[in-house]
């Protein structure tokens, strides 16, 4: 008995998983930016547990400015994060995946959007990561990095390279293929 897995149930399993990243990726955007206006506004204190494992007491006893820094760098990164899975779900949802003709300007604007989207994300990661080395050898006691949801800059930088350069050969794509439309 063999069973086949088209293209479409691929598609459909990959939606669905997108959704849950998707919103994943909000509720951690969300409670970033939520704990980032308490701790700012109402209650100094909870820096302590600033978001899930990050303490970020230590630094907002240091220096406020430096504390505001950090965790916008960290906002910056969870919403363009999310904005990235939003793009994600939303061509899945509408189905403007088209197996039969994929060179089509729908999908070159989409890679490039998230060529670009993943370019700034590993921007300002990197950022981020460097802001965080730089305020450690200051003799802040700052948690690592995945926990303050700025790891991996190279990877996201890597991604966006790649995915520019695919973007590229997609728009080539559609136009050798409108140039095939025309000319038949």
């Amino acid at each position: 008995m063999e069973i086949k897995i088209t293209t479409k149930q691929i598609l459909n399993v990959l939606l669905v998983i997108s959704y849950i990243i998707f919103f994943g990726l909000c509720i951690t955007a969300g409670g970033i930016i939520f704990n980032f206006i308490f701790t700012l506004f109402l209650d100094p204190i909870a820096a302590k547990n600033f978001w899930k494992l990050a303490d970020l007491s230590n630094l907002l006893a240091f220096n406020k400015s430096y504390f505001i820094t950090e965790t916008v760098l960290m906002i910056i990164v969870s919403v363009l994060q999310s904005i990235l899975f939003y793009m994600i779900v939303k061509i899945l949802h509408n189905k403007k995946v088209d197996l039969r003709n994929p060179f089509n300007t729908e999908m070159t604007r989409f890679i490039s959007n998230a060529s670009y989207l993943t370019l700034g994300i590993g921007f300002f990661a990197n950022w981020g990561t460097n802001y965080t080395k730089w305020l450690i050898s200051q003799g802040v006691i700052m948690p690592d990095l995945e926990s303050l949801r700025l790891g991996g800059a190279d990877v996201w930088l890597f991604m966006g390279i790649t995915l520019l350069v695919i973007a590229q050969i997609f728009k080539r794509g559609e136009e050798m293929q409108s140039e095939n439309e025309l000319t038949i």
